[in-house]
């Protein structure tokens, strides 16, 4: 799987990053919104890890503004912000899923892997491409 993470405090960053290499995923890292928006057009990535607060853009118009673009990766939100409403808003964004800010490793990988799965189940592939599997003509076994 191929992550984007788009956090700015380092210590939150190196964290996320170390859980997902050390299960054998391949994890980019942008420290705010504008490197994570460029990133995020310009890359096949099967999900993006996106933290609320950035700075230059913060995560939600983030979304907004890829999600207006037809990008349709799944996003899961990060936040410290834990309350109901600060999840429905980030929903609404186009977040497919949002974490609290004490989150264990197990939890965040285990929901990114899910946003993973079901894309895989969906038929689509990075960056919200749907796949298309061609065969050619099928000859009878003589």
């Amino acid at each position: 799987m191929r992550l984007l993470i788009i956090e700015d405090d380092r210590e939150s960053a190196d964290y996320l990053v170390k859980a997902f290499r050390e299960v054998g995923h391949v994890a980019d890292l942008a420290t705010d919104g504008e490197e994570g928006l460029a990133l995020a057009e310009n890359g096949d990535y099967d999900v993006l890890v996106v933290d609320r607060m950035l700075p230059k853009r913060d995560g939600l118009s983030l979304i907004g503004s890829l999600r207006d673009k037809g990008n349709r990766t799944p996003v899961l939100i990060l936040s410290a912000l834990g309350q109901v409403d600060d999840r429905i808003k980030g929903l609404r964004a186009g977040g497919a899923g949002a974490l609290p800010k004490t989150y264990a490793a197990g939890t965040l990988r285990a929901r990114g892997d899910g946003l993973c799965r079901g894309r895989l189940a969906r038929g689509e592939g990075a960056a919200g491409r749907r796949w298309q599997l061609e065969v050619g003509r099928l000859l009878p076994h003589v």
